[in-house]
């Protein structure tokens, strides 16, 4: 089957769909998709990627850093 007919066969579906609750679940799986897709990812270009490793450099340098021991136990309230 291919994508026009699923999207036809859907839309046919929501159309005698009587159940608000289903209802409400596809509306909340595309609002979902829409932040998504808003949020895309996109690459650091070379300049910021390297401004990035050099302030990480600093702060390291300056002790602005935590163990991964710190950190695992930071953790363990978060659950």
């Amino acid at each position: 089957m291919d994508l026009q007919t699923r999207k036809l066969n859907a839309i046919e579906y929501i159309a005698r769909l009587q159940d608000e609750s289903i209802f409400d679940k596809i509306e909340l799986a595309i609002s979902e998709n829409k932040v998504r897709n808003e949020r895309k990812l996109r690459p650091f270009t070379q300049k910021q990627l390297l401004a990035r490793a050099e302030e990480s450099n600093k702060e390291y340098q300056t002790g602005k850093f935590k163990s991964q021991d710190v950190l695992e136990k930071e953790s363990e309230s978060w659950k």
